[in-house]
Order: structure tokens, then C-alpha cells, then sequence
């Protein structure tokens, strides 16, 4: 007598439908985990790129500190992540490690690889002569701020046509707005003028760049880029929130 087995539909695919299911959650989170280490890998590729620049475009042979440019990329890195800037292809450096007589301004285009503007800078008439060494966030105080800001819009006022700064890190250069500290062209940031005394004229803070220039400068600078001002200033460093990790 031949026996006949009965199967239970339900008995078998249930668990096959179960481990089906396990295979595909275990697909998912494999190809979650290739991504995100597929993301953090451009990610590194991406600043890394971003520091060759330094060599590339021959940063150091124009005068722009080593020191600086890294802090600079750290700092715009962090601003990016805190989705501050609404244009991460344009990086701005003012390096007040140069005297005043010197091309202390450098503006990047990180998404090109170029150089797009070096240039004179004043720094404030209480920060120092040629060199500036003093800094401050206080009102009335006519020195420059150290620090990371992130540009604004543009505005006519007393010195034509100007960019807004607003400082990002509490204590160093928060007061920006309320100091009034713009960039904006002046007559007194002039070459022949750095060549007949040693040093270009001084601003109430505000990193004024040439007549000839300014225009070109804010336009491309304007409405959310990165823009640091440098200085080997330890008390600076110490405190930027910006820099904390690298101190």
C-alpha cells in the first residue's frame, strides 16, 4: 500500500517568505554600508583634492602660509557641514601673517582649481602698521577681526558698493555686523603707495581692497562663500571653535 504525504503549503512558505525577507533586510544594509563608506571615500577624496590646491596653484611661492590655507579648509569644511554656505565653490583667504606691503588676499575657486584674485588688504588702524597684530570683537575698538564668516549680500553705502560679513564664531568676530565690518574698495589700499611708505593706508577694521578691484572681488565672493582671515595669533587659535581639533 502506497502512502501518500501530504505537504503543507502554509507549513513551508511562511518560512521561506521569513527568509526571504532576512536575505533582502541583509542586502539592504550591506548595500547602506557600501554607500556610506563609497560616500565617505569621495568625501576624503574631495579634501584631499582641495589641499593639493596649496602646491598646485604654488599658494606658498605667492607668500600664503601653509598653516593658513589648512585651518582655512577646515574651518570651510565645518561651515559646509553646518550648511552655512550657500556656495562651496569659492574659498577667500586673508592672511595677516604678510605685512600690509604684500598681496595678503587670496580668493579660490576650489571647483576649478584656480586662483581667481590676489590682492592687496588693509586690516584696522588699531591693529598695527604694516603688520597686523592686534585684534579685537569690540565696538569702536578699529581693529580687524580674526576668524571664519560667511559673505552676505552687497549694499551701496559710504564707500560704494560693499559686501556684508557675518562673523561666525562668538567672541572672535560676532560682532561684525554690528561693527560695521564690510569689505569695500579704498584708495588708500594702492601699490605706489605701499612702495612710497612701506605701507598701505589702514581701515576702522573692515579688509578694504583696491578701487580697481573691488567690484570684481565682491561679485564673485557675495551671498554665502567662505572667507578667513589669518593670523598665527595663539590666543586665536586656542579659542576658535572653528579649529579646536586641530589646535
Amino acid at each position: 500500500m502506497k502512502m501518500k504525504i501530504r505537504f503543507s503549503k502554509k507549513r513551508y512558505i511562511l518560512p521561506f517568505l521569513a527568509l526571504t525577507s532576512l536575505l533582502s533586510l541583509k542586502v539592504s544594509s550591506i548595500g547602506k554600508k557600501t554607500t556610506g563608506v563609497v560616500k565617505h571615500t569621495v568625501a576624503k577624496a574631495a579634501v584631499s583634492a582641495k589641499a593639493m590646491l596649496y602646491d598646485q596653484l604654488a599658494l606658498g611661492s605667492l607668500g600664503l602660509s601653509q598653516q593658513a590655507y589648512q585651518y582655512a579648509l577646515e574651518g570651510y569644511e565645518r561651515l559646509l557641514e553646518e550648511g552655512k554656505l550657500k556656495n562651496d565653490e569659492i574659498l577667500s583667504i586673508v592672511d595677516f601673517s604678510l605685512p600690509s606691503s604684500k598681496k595678503r588676499l587670496f580668493v579660490i575657486d576650489l571647483a576649478s582649481g584656480k586662483l581667481l584674485f590676489n590682492s592687496l588688504v588693509s586690516h584696522g588702524r588699531n591693529s598695527g602698521k604694516d603688520m597686523a597684530t592686534n585684534f579685537s570683537n569690540s565696538q569702536e575698538s578699529f581693529q580687524s577681526s580674526l576668524g571664519f564668516y560667511v559673505t552676505g549680500g552687497t549694499y551701496k553705502g559710504k564707500h560704494g558698493y560693499s559686501l556684508k560679513l557675518e562673523g561666525e564664531e562668538d567672541g572672535i568676530n560676532s560682532n561684525a555686523m554690528e561693527r560695521g565690518i564690510v569689505m569695500h574698495a579704498a584708495s588708500y589700499v594702492d601699490e605706489k603707495l605701499a612702495r612710497l611708505q612701506g605701507y598701505i593706508g589702514r581701515s576702522l577694521g573692515c579688509p578694504a581692497v583696491p578701487v580697481k578691484l573691488h567690484k570684481k572681488i565682491i561679485s564673485k565672493i557675495q551671498n554665502g562663500t567662505c572667507l578667513f582671515m589669518y593670523s598665527p595669533d595663539q590666543k586665536y587659535i586656542a579659542a576658535s571653535r572653528m579649529l579646536q581639533h586641530a589646535a
